[in-house]
């Protein structure tokens, strides 16, 4: 910035005196052609004097808008002026890129519609070739005595399972919004992972948190950990235009999990709790290997996928061999 010196006289009731003012212009050639962004630009460092208890007054001379000190206040108003500049240089900072959505709304619905299929399933009061189907709730609930016997299957069958077409309506309803833009931002492959994953880790940890006969089913706590997981990646992504406000996505999600999480007769206040907080933490690491590495390719996102879909396979083949 280019500093101007400005000469006033004033006339004061006691008599003549002079006063000599000192008026701050923006560089000439940084940018600002419009007056009227100059004008808020200098508008802007009279704030900032007058924050430190430096007088000044805005005028319009000549050259257009020019913000007057005194003169025994020039070198301080200067120095808070170059202080700010200073620190606000480059601010605020350039928007993180913006990551094209993978389109996968599609396959995401197919897995939420399989899982919808599969509860139908467990209603069913049928006999296959003088077979009646398994007690599925009995077999595939997060039993935590069982889980922590060795039933390590009931981690991952629990996330199937709902007590009634209510539960797993609202669970669709609520979770099936947060898993659609989860799949787009990170590909269907890592986000069905990290979902399996929060709801994995919270259901044990809860299983350790509990009573030995305590059971659940749903799959809220996969829901939960997708709340999580958005709200790390959100947090981490722009972590350098939040600043001090780095903490929002945090507390959104944490009022959602209490406006959603908390309510209701049979609600697992623990296994949604420990969801949303594993979800938490897989999404600020994979979030930072995303941004490091970028997102998983094809391959590796199918072969994600695929993990996922064996592990829920293996866990229930386990369950009916254990319940035999």
């Amino acid at each position: 910035m280019v500093i101007v010196e400005y000469m006033e006289r004033e006339l004061e009731h006691s008599g003549e005196c002079v006063k000599e003012w000192l008026a701050v212009s923006p560089e000439a050639g940084d940018g600002h052609a419009s007056g009227v962004v100059a004008a808020t630009r200098i508008r802007l460092w009279a704030l900032v004097l007058e924050a430190r208890y430096l007088p000044c007054r805005i005028e319009q001379g000549d050259t257009g808008w020019q913000l007057l000190v005194p003169a025994e206040h020039f070198a301080a108003a200067k120095e808070e002026l170059r202080l700010f500049e200073e620190e606000n240089r480059n601010w605020p900072p350039a928007a993180p890129l913006a990551r094209p959505l993978v389109e996968n709304t599609l396959p995401t619905l197919s897995v939420l519609v399989l899982l919808a299929s599969f509860y139908n399933l467990t209603r069913l009061d049928i006999s296959l070739f003088g077979h009646y189907l398994p007690e599925w709730n009995d077999l595939g609930n997060a039993h935590a005595a069982g889980i922590l016997d060795g039933q390590w299957w009931r981690l991952v069958t629990a996330l199937t399972l709902h007590a009634d077409g209510l539960h797993l309506i609202s669970n669709l309803a609520i979770g099936g919004g947060f898993i659609i833009c989860l799949c787009r931002e990170l590909g269907s492959g890592l986000a069905w992972s990290l979902l399996l994953g929060s709801g994995i880790l919270g259901n044990l940890v809860n299983a350790c948190m509990q009573s030995p006969d305590h059971r659940s089913i749903g799959a809220s706590t996969a829901v939960f950990g997708a709340v999580g997981i958005l709200a790390a990646v959100t947090m981490v992504r722009h972590r350098h235009q939040l600043q001090r406000r780095w903490l929002l996505p945090v507390a959104a999600a944490l009022a959602l999990l209490a406006l959603l999480g908390t309510e209701g007769k049979n609600t697992d206040l623990g296994a949604h709790l420990f969801g949303f907080v594993y979800g938490f933490a897989l999404g600020l690491i994979a979030e930072y290997l995303v941004g490091r590495h970028g997102r998983p390719g094809r391959g590796l996102n199918a072969l994600l996928a695929l993990a996922s879909a064996t592990l829920v396979i293996a866990a229930w083949w386990e369950a009916l061999a254990g319940g035999r």
